[in-house]
């Protein structure tokens, strides 16, 4: 793997900016999805912040990423419009997709984000496809394709990892672990661990921290440069933890399909307070910059639900304006 520097001053501030946003906005979601205006299924990345974060941190603004149906967090490390994205879980007329597609099916093709999908692994294959097409039109572009570790059990991830391997292609698989697939651990559906897969494909396969947004951006510039240097794809594992239940916006310890101190001892690793304390020790950040910061994210968050309240639904006779019918 190629040696990059260690993460820039701007960097660290725009990883914290991102991961501030992604919880005030998911923490928003789960204030106001019980007034049953929200009627699309949410699938929250608190807890998992970093990942997205540090992911968008080290690609380039013309780099494309490709998200999966817990793709909040990476739509809005890309850039993506907080407005936009919240009036379309409200199913208004000024979401991303005119409120026709629902918190799973986001995009922000403008800022590099081409799309997430409700199926399992459904971006993968489309992700090398970008990739190829970067490749073959001589472009120094790179792809990043973020899923959960259940994608790695489809069929078309080890095929897009096959492909993506023997044509060298500029591509980062990304694989954002939080061990349960809806309800059952890793532990009951794999033998072994997800990073070892990258040797069977002749790629690097790399396990970060997931919390730890530092080592996560050194590893994904890595990715990246190696990729930029024409030498194929990377797999990165980010072991991480989701907080909340896999769909919806509440807790689930109730259901007992998880160790409770297994899941205190994941809070305690808070990703955006491990974070803070990098950038303190660095001097990047001070207390009071931290505070501000967090401080516009909140604002923004709550923006984007009055942004999305105040919004008008699509008319009905847009119901099948962008769909394909012979």
């Amino acid at each position: 793997m190629p040696i990059v520097k260690d993460m820039s001053a701007d960097s660290a501030r725009l990883i914290y900016q991102r991961m501030q946003l992604i919880r005030k906005v998911e923490e928003a979601i789960t204030i106001h999805y019980r007034e049953q205006e929200m009627r699309c299924p949410v699938h929250l990345s608190i807890g998992q912040e970093a990942v997205s974060a540090a992911l968008c941190a080290a690609l380039r603004e013309h780099d494309h990423v490709f998200g999966s149906y817990r793709g909040h967090a990476l739509y809005l490390a890309k850039g993506g419009d907080p407005n936009a994205m919240m009036a379309e879980l409200y199913g208004r007329k000024t979401g991303v997709a005119g409120g026709k597609s629902g918190s799973m099916q986001l995009a922000a093709p403008e800022v590099g984000f081409l799309c997430a999908s409700a199926l399992v692994g459904g971006t993968i294959p489309i992700g090398v496809g970008d990739a190829l097409a970067a490749k073959l039109c001589h472009s120094d572009r790179v792809s990043a394709i973020l899923f959960g570790d259940a994608a790695t059990e489809e069929g078309v991830w080890h095929e897009a990892m096959n492909f993506a391997s023997l044509k060298k292609l500029p591509v980062i698989f990304m694989c954002e672990n939080n061990f349960f697939a809806v309800y059952t651990h890793i532990r009951e559906r794999q033998p072994d661990n997800i990073h070892e897969r990258g040797a069977a494909y002749a790629m690097p396969g790399v396990r970060v921290d997931g919390n730890n947004a530092e080592e996560l951006y050194n590893a994904v510039s890595s990715a990246v440069a190696r990729a930029r240097e024409g030498h194929g794809p990377t797999l990165i594992e980010a072991r991480t933890y989701r907080w909340r239940e896999h769909c919806g916006p509440g807790w689930d310890d109730h259901l007992g399909y998880r160790n409770t101190e297994e899941a205190k001892s994941w809070m305690a690793q808070c990703p955006i307070k491990r974070f803070e304390r990098i950038l303190l020790d660095r001097k990047i950040m001070t207390v009071s910059e931290m505070s501000e910061t967090e401080e516009a994210a909140a604002m923004q968050a709550d923006g984007a639900i009055a942004f999305a309240k105040a919004s008008p639904f699509p008319d009905p006779s847009e119901l099948t304006h962008g769909v394909y019918a012979p």
